[in-house]
């Protein structure tokens, strides 16, 4: 798992969905349950940070708070502070020591080769989720999403359990790559707003 990944693609489109998320928008629904959009943008602007941080090996508040710690929402400037964080992770970890060594996420120490495909996870779900709470296309790219289900994947067959996990969704053998990696979070494919 020591091969580095780029996350050009993935923060790009993030970066689009978000821009195109209206502001009437911000109290809709998402597939998280207890998040509305607002709690979700404010997560994945503070999971940006963190992230960064976590490549850096810069280990601190950021990378050593629980993502369940408290409700995350937007502030003024978010979209701009999204994209400047979204940036900021492509540029930390596209250095070969983030991907080396030890370091933390979310309270937990990890190797860097596996906290560089939980960030990158987390943006791949995550976009997911805002596609579909405000009714946008998503699909990200091919080496993104397998980056995702490998990474779920053995999750799953390891027993992951807890907070973090939710069960595994069944789906059809021949669904889309996109569906198996959302059914492996514990979230339903077919998820609506309505």
């Amino acid at each position: 798992m020591s091969e580095m990944i780029d996350f050009a693609a993935q923060t790009r489109l993030v970066s689009r969905l978000a821009a195109q998320t209206a502001d009437d928008q911000l109290d809709a629904p998402t597939p998280c349950e207890k998040y509305a959009v607002r709690h979700l943008l404010g997560h994945l602007v503070g999971l940006t940070a963190a992230f960064q941080d976590v490549a850096r090996k810069e280990l601190g508040p950021t990378t050593s708070t629980s993502p369940d710690a408290f409700r995350p929402d937007v502030s003024p400037g978010w979209r701009a502070e999204l994209d400047r964080n979204l940036a900021g992770m492509v540029d930390a970890w596209r250095a070969p020591q983030a991907w080396e060594g030890e370091t933390e996420a979310g309270g937990v120490a990890l190797p860097g080769s596996v906290a560089g495909r939980v960030a990158l996870n987390e943006l791949v779900l995550h976009g997911w989720d805002l596609a579909r709470a405000t009714g946008q296309e998503y699909a990200p790219d091919a080496d993104s999403l397998g980056v995702s289900y490998t990474l779920l994947s053995a999750w799953a067959e390891g027993g992951a359990s807890g907070p973090l996990f939710a069960a595994v969704v069944p789906v059809p053998e021949n669904a889309p790559l996109l569906d198996k990696v959302v059914a492996l979070s514990g979230r339903r494919p077919d998820w609506t707003a309505v």
